[in-house]
């Protein structure tokens, strides 16, 4: 039984330091010697990333983390993360990097550090040809049902804003898409580059995206508190990525449409 306190404390105790005491990254010559670079991703999350029908990894951070191993000359190992895992697993050393939709913000920088952007995302509306309106605030009637999906931060968000619209709440971003295809919903107002891709699966619908962006968020590349070497390798490679139009490629490739606002590259970090 002492054994057991013990082993029970002992674990605590390493759990504690893991949570207060940042455990010290792999610098780019270290991955580059170990010849893998550890990329967070979030394997439910299409079509970023998730299995395929041959059950393999696929999609657009699959395809950069492969093109930012092979700058590396090494292979790349995709770690599996949840949404809420992406910034403990880089202060805990379990990955090198993380991608999964990173957006930058303050918060996080007091724990880890970012590139430059990888991508945006912008919350705007996605809608269909049986409506005519052009603003986002044109929504706030109780004519319109906007569909959203059960714990998406956007749904008090629109509450607040939108007070007098309905609302239809559904599981996951393929429901949300499909409630609009349906005319069970007439739009959905949310970081809808995530939601275009879904849109394929009804082509008989006429779907419109608003001009009306409400706001543009910038997704980075996570990397561990203080890894300059590995942080500055991937600012100039990801200048080459947008300078060559592979990342806006690489997201059409995924996604059938440009992304909503892409980076503007520069030289200067």
């Amino acid at each position: 039984m002492l054994r057991q306190l013990l082993s029970f404390a002992a674990a605590a105790l390493i759990g504690a330091t893991l949570v207060s005491e940042p455990a010290a990254a792999r610098t780019l010559d270290q991955i580059i010697q170990a010849g893998t670079i550890r990329v967070g991703i979030n394997p439910n999350f299409p079509p970023m990333s998730s299995y395929g029908k041959t059950n393999e990894l696929e999609g657009f951070d699959i395809d950069v983390g492969n093109k930012i191993a092979a700058a590396l000359g090494v292979k790349a190992e995709f770690v599996p993360t949840e949404t809420a895992q992406r910034v403990p697993y880089l202060v805990a050393d379990q990955i090198d990097i993380s991608l999964g939709a990173l957006t930058r913000s303050a918060e996080r920088a007091k724990l880890i550090d970012f590139t430059v952007p990888l991508h945006t995302e912008s919350m705007a509306v996605l809608t269909t040809d049986k409506n005519t309106t052009q603003k986002w605030t044109d929504f706030n009637s109780d004519k319109y049902t906007l569909v959203n999906m059960r714990g998406n931060w956007s749904v008090d968000f629109l509450k607040d804003k939108l007070p007098n619209a309905k609302v239809l709440l559904v599981e996951n971003n393929a429901d949300t898409v499909r409630a609009v295809a349906q005319g069970r919903g007439d739009a959905i107002i949310e970081n809808i580059d995530f939601f275009l891709s879904f849109t394929k699966s009804y082509p008989d619908v006429k779907w419109r995206t608003l001009n009306d962006t409400i706001f543009t968020n910038y997704d980075s590349i996570g990397v561990s508190k203080g890894n300059d070497g590995l942080r500055n390798f991937l600012n100039v490679l990801l200048y080459d990525l947008h300078s060559s139009e592979y990342v806006n490629d690489t997201w059409k490739k995924w996604y059938g449409q440009p992304m909503l606002k892409p980076v503007v590259p520069t030289p200067y970090f």
